[in-house]
This record gives structure tokens, C-alpha cells and sequence, in this order.
């Protein structure tokens, strides 16, 4: 028997394909971000609304035995179908045994087939007590129906919506995040309770006819302190309504701190809410853009920036930055992009990101970019360095463009002074000016100038400018009129921005 289960757990953790469809179903079931998961959890709570519905309905009207077999069998075995899923991809025996296996062999002794069992058992029955768990095995149990009382076991379908409903999750997290001061308040209310009922117990069980019982008096406290007063219980006596008076001030005090302390948990969740919806959107895009810091670069970036934009987002670890990026217009949150959790949120897999390090110093930015680098390579990072000799440094941290602000303003400092017309000019075309424009031209997205040369295009009959071509890291400049271009060239020209458009009009319409 030993010898049986230890080859098939060396079977099963050797398939691929069992672990290909284990790791698909775990991920479909916990991974919020899994793009299929909303059609499960659609499905699940169409299940429990119509299932409840008919709950509702059956009372006063006869039900349909279609509906009923619906109920019973359908939406139960759907129910424990998820319920097994769910604790099968909890834990992996296989692993266990095989790791026990490994062990036994390395340090030479006996293999114990009992003890990675019992290991592994243990995890799915923790598992099994768990709240989310508990309440998914009574929800599998209405498939009784005979006996009529068991019927309220539906409800628990209910709570079911704990697990499958977002903003329901997230005032449940709200919650356990102030798990310790609710704790700290219901154990006072049930001691003032207690107390309180005991002593209206003593005090007037003979003299109130209302009170026959310590739980008549229990009731009592509680419907005291929570101020609804329903009237059906009064003290008679002076001391009575003494304890009545105490008890009303403790309960306005106890509802007071408990309102407080759920809307100041709420607030602290409120701006990660929001957060999360930024990141949320930002990811559908297909390529976007990471802007780390909003400083004098961030700001003159997005003035420089005549299209505005819409797949971008500033992340910054100063709260009072991200405030005032907020309070200028600009789509921001508050993050460090130097920790690994934080660039894990966007969509790293299937999105093309470009990343700004625009921080205030030199060390910040490196680790952006290393942090960066570790997690995708194909992410492409341009940082800004304060001057040439830190640039190599960026350099071995993997980023692939680095900027340096300083010298570009003292080169161009210098050239206002000696040069005044060749400043005019090159500051019309680093600020977009109607004189010109230089613009990359991506050949793959123009498939008509694929193998042509140079001269074939005939830029000057376009009225623009042609500077080089990029091809495989390296920039050509001004290449042989009989250059052929390549699928995977830029192009680098200069020209008014009507020539521009008129140029990319001209081939896009030759597709």
C-alpha cells in the first residue's frame, strides 16, 4: 500500500498536465486578477439569489417540482463540486509524501508513509474549519427538503456572497482590520450587559411582573444599551431605573466609539480603495506609462505634453507630493515603486510599460530600476541621472535610456550665449513648435516602405527632413540614398507637423 501511494504521488507531481489543471483551478478560484474568475463568481451568486428566491416564494405558494429538483440537486452539487475544488487545491499530498520520500533517502532511514499524511490531512482539515469553509459546507446541506426546519440551512447560501461579492470582501476587511477594538468593545457590552441584567434580576424579579427570568432580565440590558427601548420591559423601582439611566449612557458612549472606530477604519481604506481602481483601469490599457516622483522633471513633462494622456500614473512614496499631483489634475497614488508588491500590481505579463524614474536623488531611482529589471526585462526604464558620472551606475543597474538634465541645460546655456540662432532653433524642436517637429517612424506600422530605399521615399517631396534610421540598437546617421529599409528600422525625421501627418496619412492609406 506504502509502495502504491508513494508511485502515484510520484506520478502526479511528475504530469504536467495534472499540475498545469491543479494550478488553473487554484488560480480561477483565488485570483481576483484571474480574467475569468468574475464568470464563476456571476455564477455562484446567480445561484444563491435563485435559490433564496425560491425559498421565499415556497411559503405561501406551492413550488414547481422543477424548481425544487433545481434547488436541491442542481445548485447543491454545484455547491459541493466548489467545495471539493477548493480543498483540493489548498495543499498538495503529493508534494508532502514526496518530500518525506526525499528526506528519508537523503538521511537514510526508514520511510514513513504516516507522517506526510498526517501533515497534509492536518492542513485540509485547519482548512475545513475555517469560516469561508464552514459556511460553504452548509450551503451544501439543503439538499434534504424533507424535513421543513432544515429549509432555514438556505440562508447560509447568503453568506456565501462573503466570498464572491467585492464590496462585501472589502467591509469585511475593513472590519477585521479593526478586529482587536471590536473585540475590546463586544466583550465590555456583554459584561454591562451581564451585569446589568444580573442586578435588575435581583432587584425586581418579585416586584416586576414583567421580569420572571434571569434571560427576561438579560433581554432587557440588551435592548437598553443598543437605546432601542421597545417598551415591553420597564424598571419599577428607584434603583432599578438608576441602573437604567447608567446603562443608556454606557450604551450611547459604547454605539459613539464603535461608530467612530469603524468610520476611521473605513477612511484609512478609502484612499487604498481608490487606489486599487487606478491600478484597476491603468492595467487594461495594452502599453502604459510609470512615472515615479512628481517633481520639477514630472511637471515639466506633463507641460511639454500637448496630447493628453490617459495611460499614465504617478506613483510616489510622499504622501504631500501625491496630494498636490492629485490637486493638479494628475492621476496619482501613494506608493514606493523601489518595493517588489508594489510594481507586482500592475500588469507586468501581457502590457508594455515604460517607466520614468524622476526622483528627487540618484539612489532612489537606482532602485526603482533595479527593482524594476528583477521583476520583468521587458520593461523599459528611463531615468534621470544628476550627472555623467553617476550615469554608468544607472548603466549596470539596467536601464535602458538615461537623462541628464543638468548637462542638456548647461550645453544649452552655453549655446544661447555663443550660438543664439542654433538655440532658437533647437529649443523650437525640443518644444514642439510649428517650425518643427522630430518624429520617430516605426516601419512595422507602415509596411509600404519596407524595402524601399531612401531614395524611393523621396522625403524632400513631403517637405521633411531625413536624419538616420535606428536599426538593432544602432542610430545611421544621414545613410546612402540607396539604404533599403527593414521591417524592424526607425526612422528619424524632422519636418512641420503637417508633413508629418501628411507623410504618415500618405503610406497608411498604400496598406
Amino acid at each position: 500500500m506504502k509502495q502504491i501511494l508513494l508511485s502515484f504521488a510520484l506520478f502526479l507531481n511528475g504530469s504536467k498536465r495534472y499540475r498545469s489543471i491543479k494550478d488553473f483551478i487554484r488560480d480561477i478560484l483565488t485570483n481576483p486578477d484571474n480574467p475569468h474568475k468574475k464568470y464563476i463568481d456571476i455564477t455562484i451568486i446567480f445561484l444563491i439569489i435563485t435559490s433564496v428566491f425560491i425559498l421565499i416564494y415556497e411559503v405561501k405558494n406551492p413550488v414547481h417540482e422543477y424548481f425544487d429538483l433545481y434547488d436541491i440537486y442542481f445548485v447543491s452539487f454545484v455547491f459541493a463540486i466548489e467545495y471539493l475544488l477548493r480543498l483540493w487545491v489548498h495543499n498538495d499530498l503529493s508534494g508532502h509524501i514526496i518530500q518525506e520520500y526525499n528526506d528519508a533517502r537523503y538521511l537514510q532511514r526508514d520511510f514513513s508513509l504516516w507522517t506526510p499524511l498526517k501533515k497534509g490531512l492536518a492542513e485540509k482539515f485547519q482548512y475545513m474549519l475555517t469560516p469561508a469553509a464552514l459556511i460553504d459546507i452548509l450551503a451544501i446541506l439543503p439538499a434534504y427538503r424533507p424535513l421543513r426546519i432544515l429549509r432555514i440551512f438556505v440562508l447560509f447560501r447568503v453568506l456565501k456572497l462573503l466570498r464572491y461579492t467585492k464590496s462585501i470582501k472589502q467591509f469585511m476587511e475593513v472590519l477585521s482590520n479593526k478586529k482587536f477594538e471590536l473585540l475590546t468593545l463586544l466583550f465590555l457590552l456583554f459584561f454591562i450587559v451581564m451585569v446589568s441584567g444580573i442586578a435588575m434580576y435581583v432587584l425586581e424579579e418579585r416586584i416586576n411582573p414583567h421580569i420572571e427570568s434571569l434571560f427576561d432580565a438579560i433581554y432587557w440590558a440588551l435592548v437598553t444599551i443598543s437605546t432601542v427601548g421597545y417598551g415591553d420591559i420597564s424598571p419599577v423601582t428607584g434603583e432599578g431605573r438608576t441602573i437604567s439611566i447608567l446603562i443608556i449612557i454606557s450604551g450611547i458612549a459604547m454605539i459613539s466609539f464603535s461608530t467612530s472606530v469603524i468610520v476611521s477604519a473605513f477612511s484609512e481604506k478609502l484612499s487604498e480603495l481608490k487606489e486599487n481602481r487606478i491600478i484597476e483601469q491603468i492595467n487594461k490599457n495594452k502599453s502604459f506609462l510609470l512615472i515615479c516622483g512628481y517633481g520639477q522633471m514630472a511637471k515639466m513633462f506633463f507641460r511639454q505634453n500637448e496630447i493628453e494622456m490617459s495611460n499614465y500614473i504617478i506613483l510616489d512614496n510622499n504622501f504631500e507630493k501625491v496630494q498636490l499631483a492629485i490637486k493638479d489634475g494628475y492621476r496619482a497614488i501613494h506608493e514606493d515603486a523601489s518595493r517588489h508588491d508594489t510594481l507586482q500590481k500592475f500588469n507586468i505579463e501581457h502590457a508594455k510599460i515604460t517607466m520614468l524614474c524622476l526622483a528627487d536623488n540618484d539612489v532612489e531611482n537606482i532602485y526603482i530600476a533595479l527593482n524594476a529589471k528583477s521583476i520583468s526585462h521587458k520593461i523599459k526604464v528611463i531615468a534621470r541621472a544628476s550627472s555623467s558620472a553617476m550615469a554608468s551606475k544607472y548603466e549596470y543597474a539596467g536601464v535602458d535610456h538615461v537623462l541628464l538634465p543638468n548637462v542638456v541645460a548647461n550645453t544649452m546655456i552655453h549655446t544661447a550665449i555663443t550660438q543664439p540662432t542654433m538655440h532658437k532653433a533647437i529649443h523650437a524642436i525640443l518644444t514642439g513648435k510649428n517650425i518643427a517637429r522630430i518624429d520617430e517612424l516605426h516601419v512595422n506600422t507602415y509596411p509600404t516602405l519596407i524595402g524601399k530605399n531612401i531614395e524611393a521615399l523621396n522625403f524632400k517631396k513631403s517637405k521633411l527632413l531625413f536624419m538616420g534610421i535606428e536599426r538593432e540598437g544602432e542610430f545611421m546617421f544621414n545613410p546612402s540614398l540607396s539604404t533599403c529599409i527593414e521591417s524592424h528600422d526607425i526612422l528619424l525625421v524632422m519636418g512641420r507637423q503637417i508633413s508629418l501627418d501628411y507623410f504618415k496619412t500618405l503610406h497608411e492609406g498604400n496598406v
